[in-house]
């Protein structure tokens, strides 16, 4: 899918399905750009003045910043501009929250996030909300590494701390086909917002992360697109290594349990649900038998028998291979349908979100 490109008519862009497909006109969304800030005073008028002219609302959160960031954004008098103030600092994620809830008041149909540190190249949003207007996903987000240039421009030890904490992301999502979870340029399609567990949303920086786990309950398309990092003069990565690794395995385990339990049990019962419970039974008994016959013969000196031993290996061998098989199914299982243009039938006529 080729990038929206601007056409001559108003409010239209020519969209192509590869490149050498012939390019036809649409009529573009209502797009909002939110900007969550703290501390951004410095940062906030620049990163304003870059947001794209197609981009007809901008919502500026400034979520309980001590500097002049709310001064700065009032002085600008941009008519898109609306300001959110948080009186307390609540971190990104309730920011963001926040920034959604303002978007889908205005009659956005398409919301992106942009920092206020510039980081993100404004030059890059409209190939990164391609996919939710023509119809192709629900929610797209930036991958940086999609190119072996940026894998070799990255340290090892955080390229090997991207890779551990993106498998962990696939298993607990079950969005097999992304990569970079921790990246913040993201955009949704603003019908998605209402349906969003707001009390499972991370508050600080496990946003971008607890969200693809709230989207994998809703069943909603999520594609990466290649976007090349920026990093401007004096900005740094505010989330911190060592806290992610802390604080994120915990908290997608537990992702991966609900969804699974969801998913599977509660929703369903597919082949994967009988996959999982016979090799979870058949690992455990093989386990509980090797186990309690290692210590009977240890404790009487002798050797266990041929028989006792295959009895332990024999469940769990079968019961791993279930597991595999089940985890085989899960990647195949990724969602392939959008779900904003059922979602809209149903929202349209009580006239909560988008076009009737």
């Amino acid at each position: 899918m080729r990038a929206l490109e601007p056409a001559h008519l108003p409010d239209f862009f020519l969209v192509a399905a590869s490149s050498n497909a012939q390019a036809v006109p649409i009529e573009l969304p209502n797009v909002a750009v939110v900007i969550p800030a703290f501390r951004a005073a410095a940062t906030i008028a620049d990163v304003i003045a870059g947001v794209p002219s197609f981009v007809r609302q901008v919502v500026v959160v400034n979520d309980g910043s001590p500097d002049r960031t709310s001064d700065v954004v009032r002085d600008l008098q941009d008519s898109r501009v609306a300001l959110v103030e948080h009186e307390e600092n609540q971190g990104v994620g309730a920011a963001m929250m926040s920034g959604y809830e303002r978007a889908v008041a205005l009659g956005a149909e398409i919301i992106a996030k942009m920092d206020a540190d510039g980081q993100m190249d404004p030059e890059h949003l409209l190939a990164l909300i391609t996919p939710i207007v023509t119809g192709a996903a629900d929610y797209t987000k930036g991958n940086r590494f999609l190119h072996e240039r940026e894998l070799r421009s990255m340290p090892g030890r955080r390229r090997v701390g991207n890779a551990g904490l993106s498998f962990l992301t696939k298993l607990a999502s079950g969005y097999w086909d992304i990569f970079d979870p921790t990246n913040g340029y993201t955009a949704i399609h603003a019908s998605l917002v209402p349906l969003l567990s707001a009390g499972r949303i991370g508050k600080r920086y496990f946003f971008e992360s607890s969200l693809l786990l709230n989207l994998s309950l809703l069943r909603a398309v999520v594609r990466d697109v290649y976007i090349p990092a920026r990093y401007p003069a004096g900005a740094a990565s505010h989330l911190s290594e060592s806290r992610a690794a802390l604080q994120f395995p915990w908290r997608l385990l537990r992702g991966f349990v609900r969804r699974v339990r969801l998913e599977y049990f509660v929703r369903d019962f597919t082949a994967v649900s009988l996959y999982l419970v016979a090799g979870v039974l058949l690992g455990l008994f093989g386990a509980v038998w090797g186990v309690w016959h290692w210590a009977v013969s240890a404790q009487a000196g002798a050797v266990a028998s041929t028989g006792t031993v295959m009895i332990a290996v024999l469940p769990i061998i079968v019961g791993v291979q279930l597991l595999l098989q089940a985890l085989t199914l899960d990647i195949q299982n990724v969602p392939t349908q959008p779900v904003h243009t059922s979602v809209r039938l149903v929202t349209a006529e009580r006239g909560t979100i988008g076009r009737a």
